[in-house]
């Protein structure tokens, strides 16, 4: 059964912000979390101001909810301490404070920055397997590992159903060469949101992000196993993109990123 009632952390990020009106379904409530003011609530839902390192913001957040979509947290490199607070822990108190309120289903925001180090012409005629163990290319990517290590936990521990998303770049189109490879379209991430809903039995599973590109270099299968089926292609944004050739490491420039810096996703 789909969710009714589904939590969406960092909804006023990028990502949140394209899935407010994407998910948004008849029956259905979006339970809205944020630190960052929201514009106010529409029919079917519900706004909550507060951080996702408060136990006790999300443990009233995950009340009465079907399914957690966990997008909150630094969402490029920064410092080990601010990728441990906001990510892994705070990660840890999503996680634990769904348990404790009985929620079955989390969808865990990851990245192709856990795998970053992975090389692309490596990755074989169907593309590099969801499922590939971390290379991290940064702090950021090690956060978005331990963010897969924790979801493998509390599947194994609790029996939830956990779902990670290594997402490409999920932005409005692609801006250069690496992201025609890795793009996914806000219309393609409502649909692979979607589809992580509504799968009905409990496993843990990594997959893809990812539009259907014509120059994909990622594995669209295991996505594929829970009906989820892109639309798109970056390719019809190719002609504003400058030419370049594509980074050898799956990260790009991030592979070269001092670490703890900030940078741009």
């Amino acid at each position: 059964m789909t969710p009714q009632r589904v939590l969406i952390t960092g909804a006023a990020g990028i990502i949140g912000t394209f899935l407010r009106p994407r998910l948004a379904r008849p029956g259905r409530t979006l339970r809205l979390l944020d630190l960052v003011p929201l514009d106010p609530a529409a029919p079917g839902e519900e706004i909550v101001t507060g951080s996702i390192t408060d136990p006790a913001t999300m443990a009233a957040a995950c009340r009465d909810v079907d399914a957690v979509v966990h997008l909150a947290g630094i969402s490029r490199e920064d410092t080990w301490a601010r990728i441990l607070e906001f990510t892994i822990d705070a990660t840890h108190t999503v996680l634990e404070d769904a348990r404790a309120a009985g929620v079955p289903r989390v969808v865990l925001a990851s990245s192709n920055h856990a795998v970053g180090f992975r090389d692309i012409g490596s990755a074989g005629p169907r593309g590099l397997p969801a499922d590939s163990s971390p290379r991290p290319d940064t702090y950021y990517g090690v956060g978005k590992a331990a963010v897969e290590a924790l979801g493998s936990l509390y599947h194994s521990r609790f029996g939830m159903d956990v779902t990670c998303l290594r997402i490409g770049s999920c932005f409005e189109r692609p801006t250069d060469v690496r992201q025609l490879s890795l793009w996914l379209s806000p219309d393609d991430c409502a649909r692979l949101i979607e589809a992580c809903l509504a799968t009905e039995r409990a496993d843990y599973r990594v997959l893809w992000g990812v539009s259907a590109n014509t120059r994909g270099v990622l594995s669209p299968d295991e996505a594929a196993t829970i009906g989820y089926h892109p639309l798109d292609d970056a390719e019809q944004h190719a002609t504003a993109v400058p030419p370049a050739d594509l980074p050898t490491r799956l990260g790009g420039h991030y592979c070269e990123t001092p670490l703890g810096r900030a940078e741009p996703s």
